[in-house]
């Protein structure tokens, strides 16, 4: 009964750390442990405070202002900068939409023999209708729901034989090179946990959470009253969202050094190929376990990175946001949200690589990332825009350091390249 009244608590932080291992993200952390073995472990070890501090900084923007992060800065900073970084999470997120769906499709044939154009026109479909169509309390929970999928990921880990002394050290031992492979993957593994969508994501749906507990009255209008309890309820969300994620992340790359690594199996084009791959090794039960998983976590992200873009968009350019509006009323913010999914759904009639390119869009927004961190960082400090409840100083250690060590690695990624191709 305490694990239900738990479970029932948890809200946009849990949320937002689970969607963040979508079917994309489980790609890259299947093809890390696959090229690496277990010599990346200690990124899902690292990643997990900065993670925590970052995305807690945005749910606290988010439910001290009454706005998503794109509002408030459009509000109190140079428009510019926010219009491009927007632009950029639009492509992105569309590309991994694309992505996405495109797994979620495959996945399904492994296990149903339907083809694979009318799977995708199925997920397409059903991720639009419910987005715009389902009244946001009841979709909230939808969305809790399915982050229970995620449980595939831990289970596949612990039905393989695993040597734990190996993993432990490699976890809490962390291994560096200076190869440019290993530092675009790292990149690519921080581009993927630390992602400006869930930055925005999870500012909005404290907003969300704030009009459906009618402490506002819609999105971006009013002041919510924030108690010490809220932000702590909050915070205890944010830390338990962010400390699932990370451990999920180390079991995708746990399974996949272990058994794709273990046998000479290098690279992956897909999550899909990943689930195939590991039949021969990790039996039947294993490969329905990860197929199964993508399925789940797709339609857990996809509405999520459609969402995220369009909250972007519609607070940057004054419409009316919120899924808690009705069609009729937001015709441009749900108008977003199809143009993204759909648009994710051309991607996959293309020629283009899907994998390949979300790759190299998970770099992306690594680079991406740290100047959108400095504004988060400026604006939970800046007692005009926060009252009282600006950042602690540990927040502000974590939430520069990992500014510095992401700038750094961008940098010395780009050097790489110019300097050494």
């Amino acid at each position: 009964m305490k694990i239900k009244k738990f479970f029932k608590s948890l809200g946009p932080g849990f949320i937002t750390g689970a969607a963040d291992d979508d079917p994309s993200g489980i790609g890259t952390y299947a093809q890390t442990g696959a090229q690496f073995g277990y010599s990346q472990l200690w990124t899902s070890l690292f990643s997990f405070p900065f993670m925590s501090a970052i995305q807690e900084m945005c749910g606290r923007i988010g439910m001290v202002t009454g706005h998503g992060l794109a509002g408030v800065i459009s509000k109190h900073y140079a428009r510019p900068v926010l219009y491009f970084c927007v632009l950029i999470l639009f492509i992105a997120n569309t590309v991994n939409i694309g992505a996405n769906l495109g797994a979620m499709a495959s996945s399904m044939q492994l296990l149903f023999n339907v083809p694979f154009y009318l799977l995708l026109i199925v997920m397409t479909v059903l991720t639009v209708l419910l987005e715009v169509f389902v009244p946001y309390p009841l979709y909230a929970r939808f969305l809790k729901y399915l982050t229970l999928s995620l449980f595939a990921y831990i289970a596949t880990a612990l039905v393989i034989k695993q040597d734990w002394g190996i993993i432990l050290s490699s976890t809490f031992i962390p291994h560096f090179s200076f190869e440019k492979e290993y530092l675009f993957n790292i990149i690519a593994i921080l581009g993927t946990t630390i992602s400006p969508y869930l930055f925005f994501w999870q500012a909005d749906q404290e907003v969300e959470e704030e009009v459906a507990t009618h402490r506002i009255r819609s999105f971006g209008k009013g002041v919510p009253r924030v108690t010490k309890k809220d932000l702590r309820d909050m915070r205890l969300d944010t830390f338990v969202g962010m400390f699932f994620s990370n451990i999920v992340m180390f079991f995708i790359m746990v399974t996949a050094a272990s058994t794709l690594h273990a046998n000479n199996i290098f690279n992956i084009s897909s999550p899909t190929e990943a689930a195939q791959a590991l039949r021969p090794f990790a039996g039947d039960f294993a490969y329905i376990l990860f197929a199964a998983g993508i399925i789940g976590t797709g339609l857990l992200a996809v509405p999520i990175l459609a969402g995220s873009a369009s909250y972007a968009l519609s607070e940057s350019f004054g419409w009316k946001a919120g899924l808690n509006q009705k069609f009729k009323k937001a015709h441009a913010f749900y108008g977003v949200i199809a143009l993204a999914t759909f648009g994710g759904l051309l991607v996959n009639v293309t020629s283009i690589e899907p994998f390949q390119m979300l790759y190299y869009t998970a770099v992306l927004n690594g680079i991406m990332a740290p100047p959108l961190m400095i504004m988060i960082v400026l604006i939970a400090n800046n007692k005009r825009i926060m009252g009282k409840h600006t950042n602690s100083l540990l927040s502000n250690i974590l939430g520069i350091l990992i500014i510095v060590l992401m700038a750094i690695a961008s940098i010395a990624l780009l050097a790489s390249f110019l300097f050494f191709p």
